[in-house]
């Protein structure tokens, strides 16, 4: 990696209808979400900023960065999920040799599953009205 002072690793990470954009630079760990702190964002949910940290611990490189992240769209859970991603796609891009330990771990695998559409004549997507025999 260059040592130029605004160099840094690019990942975007999406889930559910959550989409996020992490930039690595290098750092002491130093975590910002939307220009916030991580745990402030996340309404000081431990879990949720150790499931983020997954893929720095795995590689062993909580203290080697300072992360910004940009997130919008979907729910604080969906918002995690796309962050992991993100998080775990910059990494690889400067060290491939990362790329296998994170595949194995499914840190790089998007998840697919979407909210379905609402349709035409059902209460929700797939609800009915209750059936009446008589």
């Amino acid at each position: 990696m260059p040592t130029t002072k605004n160099t840094y690793l690019y990942g975007l990470g999406r889930r559910k209808s959550a989409s996020a954009r992490a930039r690595l630079y290098k750092g002491k760990g130093n975590i910002t979400i939307n220009d916030k702190p991580a745990l402030e964002y996340l309404s000081n949910n431990k879990n949720y900023l150790a499931e983020i940290t997954d893929p720095l611990a795995l590689a062993g490189k909580q203290t080697d960065f300072d992360i910004t992240i940009r997130v919008a769209g979907g729910g604080l859970a969906g918002q995690v999920d796309a962050i992991k991603l993100a998080i775990s796609k910059a990494l690889t891009e400067n060290a491939p040799e990362l790329r296998p330990l994170l595949k194995k771990a499914g840190l790089l695998k998007r998840d697919p599953r979407e909210k379905e559409r609402k349709h035409y004549g059902l209460r929700s997507a797939r609800k009915k009205e209750q059936f009446s025999k008589r």
